[in-house]
């Protein structure tokens, strides 16, 4: 990945949406991620689908960390 650094926050309604462009010299996939204001889209090139199989990996690890905190915090309000 180039560099480049930002920071936007998911909210519920944040829409993720994929778009090939197969025809041309160098073939691509756009995956955009957006919401009201702010629209990031990653570039990936033949070659790095696993890249993006990872990228996928570590946003389930991060939604289950979200579950499980939201699991800790209900436990801890409904004891405390």
């Amino acid at each position: 990945m180039e560099n480049f650094t930002t920071t936007a926050h998911i909210e519920p309604d944040t829409r993720f949406r994929v778009t090939p462009f197969a025809d041309g010299k160098d073939p691509f996939v756009s995956l955009r991620i957006g919401g009201a204001v702010v629209e990031i889209a990653f570039i990936a090139r033949l070659g790095t689908s696993q890249a993006l199989r990872n990228l996928a990996t570590a946003a389930t690890e991060a939604a289950g960390a979200l579950d499980a905190m939201a699991t800790d915090t209900a436990e801890v309000t409904d004891r405390g």
